[in-house]
């Protein structure tokens, strides 16, 4: 085999390694940010789901996203994925199975290997946003289909041959295909599964309910910031050293300049500055950077970042606003700074910047051609996989149901849905459930709530 594939091929299998290391990531941060009571059942959430997102995307979702097929749908090599080296040493042996993805001169697992790391990262975005009240199997049903089918069919738009990518839309490491596939799925499941019970009031109080650990929350971040140095610089998916350091560059930039902006936007609007906030600010700046961090400056970047700092800060109070509750942050990182860095593609992208060919963005003479294939990828991406996930579900839920009771909620979910706890050594000084279901009209819960919380009666401010 030739010396270039070899290095190529062990550069894609470390960034990989890289990004499965987020999973690591997503459980601190996610444990972090809920409850004591609720910890085991977070942690086991983000084990399992790089588990059920594998078998999807193993059995049909790779078929999906990079077999020839339409502009729609991948139609060739579908049903458990497999087959020859594709690297130059033995041929293109995928060429006209797999065209989207042939360019990548390096064996076939280690393409397959990369793409799954990153499917397994959209389904981990769900898993922050219902947290605290979602039952653990329909969790994982959800999941198990996310990857199957919603996340290749989009991925085969826009990185598998299909119709974005022949419009011209760009999406280098995911800021779309990952990031907003798995905001747009956790919108339509908080919307469904409705907020947690006492997180906001009748009366339009928002009752803050803060994590239980910011140490582990933190030292999540900095797993996830490292594994972002594979997430962006190996999709490359080959050892070619100015492309890697230059999307090094942008992506560090991008996430250290949304930290310094969201803590400096949540010192101003809050009155102080907020660890949460500064947490997602750096995630929020790495998520922004991700479409366009092989396409644009190391200064534009710093652009990118500094308005992801101060866009997630206001998303997040939107979102509570809006009485959509999302324990951990998730809609207003990955939705709303996916959204934002697709787009900025279209402002901020620079011909050869990285070493790589691309249309202008409007900034740099490039007109509104490349803007206006952002904005419809933005558009169609959202419009069907919120629609997709609003069917998936909504047929969990008339099914197996969706949502634990509010007994299992109050007391938490580590002992109704695992029978252990995080901390069993520690004294509980929780409320009895007998007496917070005693009064419970002034708590506001969503459609999706037990309809016992509806019926019962209780205080005027619950605290769980």
């Amino acid at each position: 085999m030739e010396t270039q594939v070899i290095l190529d091929t062990l550069w894609v299998v470390l960034a990989a390694m890289l990004v499965f290391f987020m999973n690591l990531g997503f459980a601190m941060v996610e444990s972090g940010f809920a409850r004591a009571k609720n910890c085991v059942n977070i942690l086991s959430k983000n084990f399992i789901v790089f588990a059920v997102s594998s078998l999807g995307f193993l059995i049909l979702g790779w078929g999906l996203m990079f077999g020839d097929g339409n502009g729609l749908i991948g139609l060739k090599g579908l049903f458990m994925a497999g087959g020859a080296d594709n690297s130059p040493a033995t041929g293109d042996a995928y060429q006209g199975v797999y065209s989207a993805i042939s360019w990548a001169g390096i064996p076939f697992w280690a393409k397959f290997f990369f793409q799954l790391v990153f499917c397994g990262t959209a389904a981990t975005i769900v898993s922050g946003a219902v947290a605290e009240r979602i039952k653990y199997i329909s969790f994982i049903v959800f999941s198990f289909f996310l990857t199957l089918l919603v996340y290749p069919i989009v991925g085969h738009w826009i990185w598998g041959g299909g119709f974005l990518s022949e419009l011209g839309m760009l999406d280098f490491a995911g800021g779309t295909v990952v990031h907003s596939v798995g905001g747009w799925a956790a919108l339509s499941g908080v919307m469904i599964l409705g907020p947690r019970v006492g997180k906001y009031t009748k009366d339009g109080k928002i009752h803050p309910i803060p994590g239980h650990n910011m140490s582990l929350a933190t030292i999540g971040a900095f797993v996830l910031w490292l594994g972002w140095f594979g997430f962006n610089p190996g999709s490359t998916m080959a050892a070619t050293p100015e492309s890697i350091t230059h999307i090094l560059m942008t992506t560090n930039t991008a996430g250290v300049v949304a930290i310094l902006t969201a803590t400096a936007t949540s010192w101003i609007v809050i009155g102080k500055p907020d660890l949460g906030m500064s947490i997602n600010g750096l995630l929020a700046g790495l998520v922004a950077i991700t479409p366009s961090c092989a396409f644009v400056s190391v200064t534009s970047s710093l652009i990118i970042g500094a308005v992801a700092g101060v866009a997630v800060v206001f998303a997040v109070i939107m979102f509570d606003r809006l009485r959509l509750d999302d324990p951990v942050g998730a809609l207003a990182v990955h939705l709303v700074n996916g959204v934002l860095g697709t787009i900025g593609v279209g402002l901020f992208a620079q011909d050869g910047i990285g070493g790589i060919s691309t249309p202008n963005g409007l900034f740099f003479g490039g007109g509104l051609g490349l803007l206006g294939a952002q904005l419809i990828g933005v558009i169609c991406a959202g419009a069907f996989t919120f629609a997709a996930s609003t069917v998936l579900w909504l047929a969990i839920k008339h099914t197996i149901g969706i949502r634990v009771s509010l007994k299992e909620e109050i007391e938490g979910l580590d002992l109704g849905e695992h029978g252990n706890q995080a901390y069993p050594e520690f004294v509980s000084h929780k409320i009895p459930y007998a007496l917070i279901v005693k009064d419970i009209n002034t708590v506001s819960v969503g459609a999706g709530a037990s309809e016992s919380i509806k019926a019962s009666k209780s205080p005027e401010q619950v605290k769980i």
